[in-house]
């Protein structure tokens, strides 16, 4: 009979050797993108043969949506709940959207371009990030005339930020002072 401390170490490196290989697959997400990411790749960063990653994930969903788990687990997306109410709602829900793309701006970059030409990209980003913006765009929308929800639909995107703060050199809470004043600015005449 094994062992109960042996047990337990197995199991220990086993769940070390899961995280080391998730851990290459975000790298590599983030770098490439999960549509240049191959199985091989990933086993190759996280340093073991092909067959125990697909111990651990059986296919590339599986690893994708442990990829994309860890990084949300890590940084989670902004919830509305933590944004004051009144009139100041709005800039502090863009200020907590740009600053969490900010901090995950490569990793999003790569994520989200690969979203337009692969399924499984599109399908975890999806999952992960769709009910967040869903969140977003009721919170922030309310009280919103439709020209003035589509801009802050507009203004919530990662194109937009990154239009404004990589493209246009604007500062993090001037990046966040246009989009409110593009918002408010939009109401239909």
């Amino acid at each position: 009979m094994p062992r109960p401390y042996a047990l337990k170490r197995r199991a220990e490196r086993q769940a070390e050797t899961r995280l080391r290989i998730v851990e290459a697959a975000v790298d590599l997400h983030g770098s490439l993108g999960p549509a240049r990411t191959t199985l091989s790749m990933v086993a190759e960063r996280a340093g073991v043969q092909r067959h125990t990653l697909y111990a651990h994930f059986p296919d590339e969903r599986s690893l994708f949506l442990a990829c994309s788990g860890l990084a949300t687990e890590r940084d989670p997306p902004p919830e509305p709940a933590a944004w004051p109410d009144g009139p100041d709602r709005l800039q502090a829900g863009l200020g907590a959207v740009y600053g969490w793309y900010r901090r995950n701006e490569q990793l999003a970059a790569c994520v989200l371009r690969d979203a337009e030409f692969h399924a499984l990209t599109r399908e975890v980003a999806e999952l992960r990030l769709g009910p967040s913006m869903r969140r977003w765009d009721e919170s922030l929308g309310t009280g919103l005339d439709p020209a003035q929800h589509a801009m802050l639909r507009l203004m919530l995107g990662f194109a937009a930020w990154r239009s404004l703060v990589r493209d246009s050199s604007l500062g993090p809470q001037e990046a966040v002072a246009v989009a409110v004043r593009a918002i408010r600015g939009a109401a239909a005449s």
